[in-house]
């Protein structure tokens, strides 16, 4: 008789989602982790006192509304705040670029710069958005085994050819000649070139906004969003993916909407720990798993680090692979191709997080008026002391970014192992509109940079150099925003190694691998593995390391749930 029916490792988001839908399907679940604080890297703390963080992840909208609706998410604490607008760009002539919700407003903003890029931006808008009907369903899907196909993995992969060819015919990226032609000839121009929609999920992102958009400002401005933890510049295959991720998703039933979490992203974990509990789930911090203990071909148990042991008829491990198969399984346990897989999992990252506490808000060069946000604005001005008073520029993500080609450029650096001389900066206030995340009159700030590889040519990550490092960052955003550097009370600065040390992330990678085109859908971790098994039976895949990958979504715990129960 096993003591648990399921022992999940990790106590992350999908870690704790996994162990939620086991539980109600009547499963005796023990979820072990590591830290002394459940989340993962979806984790509030308060790094400075009287300053709450949201140390890794920092925004949220891809996560599953059907689980926050399952698992009763909301009567737990969680609450979402929409931030509109939702970004702002600040430029050194003075300019600025603000885009929200309000299609009509950012038309009239980006025909600050084009007109012509102001009449097709919506266009762009909804070609993401048929995109993203395309991508969205397959988050909640098992992918289809590839390597020895059934028939339920045929109906799969016919259903997504379906799919795509319908979008494809509905105008996914009309080319100019053929609108061209079918205004000349009164004709409806809506049908696209066919493959266009596979150029969005595989190509590079700066071919696709070169061919949209001429202004410099509002490509840059977008150009950001292919880049967001990857290890890559725009001109590089892939990155196209991650752009539609801003119109995927949503908050409080608005689509596209990216959000905070009031109290910072820990209270969406916090929800996840406390629906758990109610559902008999049994969490334990501060407790290592040191090996997976297997018999024969099957997954029998955990051996902790301070030597106890518990056994269960399943394991779902919500780390990395190379955390679960290079680590925790004894090799011996597993069929040398399949190591050999695992071994060329490319982990390449290049991400860099800094935690800032303020004493007031940056106040920018450009200094837009503000906007009439309507309920946006109520409650969120703070009108304690001078400089604390939040405006719209200061509630979604701050942009320090010219163009494409600055982006190039700071990639260029990473690629031959340095960190960026001139690195991307995006910059985020939560307590501009979460009043709870600091003291009155003060504010809490996040820098998400790139590049800063793992792993340096011809340095290594010491003090001095994180050091070094957050000093260029705050140097880009002193140029636009004068004072800031002297704001700062205090600064956390994440490198890579320390993501990895902190978080368990194999080579800082925030995504538990890289989020190429080989390493996503049926090929996530693995093809012929992506269905949240493995090579050993009773042990599973719930993490981000498993499809659909990366980000605070919860589907790849649900979806390993699924798979398990079905066992």
């Amino acid at each position: 008789m096993h003591a648990y029916d399921t022992i999940v490792i990790g106590a992350g988001h999908n870690g704790l989602v996994c162990a939620c839908y086991l539980a109600k399907a009547g499963r005796r679940v023990l979820v072990l982790e590591r830290r002394s604080v459940v989340g993962g890297a979806c984790v509030t703390e308060e790094i400075f006192p009287g300053f709450k963080v949201s140390t890794a992840a920092y925004v949220t909208s891809l996560f599953r509304p059907e689980i926050v609706h399952d698992l009763r998410l909301r009567d737990y604490g969680l609450e979402l705040l929409e931030r509109d607008p939702s970004s702002f760009t600040p430029f050194l002539d003075g300019r600025y670029l603000m885009l929200g919700k309000d299609r009509a407003s950012n038309v009239r903003e980006i025909a600050k710069f084009s007109a012509r890029d102001a009449q097709r931006y919506p266009e762009y808008e909804a070609m993401l958005e048929r995109v993203a009907a395309i991508v969205e369903p397959t988050l909640d899907e098992t992918p289809p085994n590839v390597l020895s196909p059934r028939f339920g993995d045929l109906a799969s992969l016919w259903k997504l050819r379906r799919a795509i060819r319908r979008a494809d015919r509905r105008r996914v990226i009309p080319s100019e000649p053929a609108r061209e032609r079918g205004r000349r000839r009164g004709t409806d121009c809506s049908t696209a070139r066919t493959g266009e929609v596979l150029e969005i999920l595989t190509g590079a992102a700066r071919p696709i906004l070169d061919r949209w958009f001429e202004s410099e400002q509002l490509k840059g401005t977008l150009a950001t969003d292919a880049i967001i933890g990857a290890f890559a510049a725009p001109s590089m295959p892939g990155t196209a993916y991650v752009l539609f991720h801003h119109v995927m998703g949503e908050t409080n039933g608005a689509r596209g909407v990216w959000s905070y979490v009031r109290g910072g992203m820990g209270r969406l974990t916090q929800a996840l720990a406390s629906a758990a509990r109610d559902l008999h789930v049994e969490i334990r911090t501060d407790t290592e798993v040191r090996r997976i203990l297997t018999c024969g071909n099957r997954a029998t148990g955990v051996a902790l680090a301070n030597g106890d042991e518990h056994t269960a008829a399943q394991i779902a491990s919500s780390a990395d692979c190379h955390v679960t198969f290079e680590r925790l399984v004894d090799p011996a346990a597993l069929p040398e191709d399949f190591r050999e897989a695992v071994s060329r999992i490319d982990y390449s990252s290049a991400s860099l997080k800094i935690n800032i506490a303020l004493d007031r808000l940056p106040m920018f060069i450009c200094h837009p008026e503000p906007f009439d946000y309507g309920a946006v604005r109520r409650a969120q001005d703070r009108l304690d002391v001078e400089g604390s008073t939040s405006r719209p520029e200061h509630r979604g993500t701050i942009h320090f970014c010219e163009d494409q080609d600055f982006i190039e450029r700071a990639y260029d650096d990473a690629k031959y192992g340095a960190p960026s001389r001139e690195p991307v900066v995006e910059l985020t206030i939560p307590s501009a509109v979460d009043e709870t995340l600091a003291p009155s009159g003060k504010h809490v700030a996040s820098m998400f940079v790139q590049y800063a590889p793992h792993r340096l040519k011809d340095d290594t990550w010491t003090h001095a150099l994180k050091d070094d490092v957050a000093d260029r960052c705050f140097a880009v955003v002193e140029r636009y925003a004068p004072g800031f550097t002297a704001s700062v009370i205090e600064r956390q600065i994440l490198a890579p190694p320390d993501l990895e040390a902190t978080f368990n992330l194999t080579g800082g990678n925030i995504f538990q691998g890289a989020m190429s085109l080989n390493q996503l859908f049926f090929a996530r971790p693995l093809p012929g593995y992506a269905n949240y098994r493995t090579p050993i039976r009773g042990l599973y895949l719930c993490g981000s390391a498993a499809h659909p990958g990366g980000g605070v979504m919860g589907a790849a715990g649900r979806n390993a749930a699924r798979e398990m129960l079905r066992r």
